[in-house]
């Protein structure tokens, strides 16, 4: 009995379906909301802070794992099957995972601070501007990417390790914020 030469999960046609598994799910999502909006059922406001929280858990995995990544990403050999590797992980999950999700969190975080909240409240303010600054590290972790892709990393491991904890603390205070609502 022969064996069939198995797919690498590196190899062009398997990151063509991932790629389109990925497209089909942001646009399931995307036509779950758009339904949502056209029902308009009683609860909707119920609907969108879910799909809000599935946005953010989505986007946190993301800005989570990605520096994680770049830590090991800095031990391989560049042009090595490793770092090959390692870069498809990371802009499959920037363009695939993080980026589709940090833009569906702004859309329906913007839309409950307008609908439920008519963007009042200083610790709304302050949510928000956290939201930027998480932002900002997505926008420095998508630049890490390409930099990474042309096997310029300038960075240490233990700078992305530290890069790493960013995210976390933005995380904590955020969610302080949005359930505490520590000052009007």
């Amino acid at each position: 009995m022969s064996e069939q030469p198995t797919e690498k999960q590196t190899d062009a046609s398997a990151g063509a379906r991932a790629s389109r598994r990925s497209y089909f799910m942001i646009l399931l999502f995307v036509a779950l909301a758009i339904g949502l909006f056209a029902w308009h059922p009683a609860d909707l406001y119920l609907w969108v802070k879910a799909l809000h929280i599935i946005s953010v858990i989505s986007w946190m995995a993301g800005l989570l794992y990605l520096p994680r990544l770049f830590v090991y990403h800095t031990d391989a050999e560049p042009g090595s099957q490793q770092s090959e590797t390692f870069k498809v992980m990371e802009r499959r999950l920037l363009k695939g995972i993080m980026t589709p999700a940090m833009m569906l969190t702004w859309i329906f975080g913007l839309y409950l601070a307008w609908s439920v909240y008519d963007f009042q409240g200083g610790w709304l303010h302050a949510k928000i501007g956290l939201v930027v600054l998480l932002t900002g590290v997505h926008m420095y972790l998508s630049r890490s990417v390409r930099a990474f892709a042309r096997d310029d990393n300038r960075y240490s491991a233990r700078h992305w390790r530290l890069v790493n904890e960013g995210p976390t603390l933005l995380m904590i205070v955020i969610v302080i914020l949005a359930v505490v609502k520590p000052f009007a």
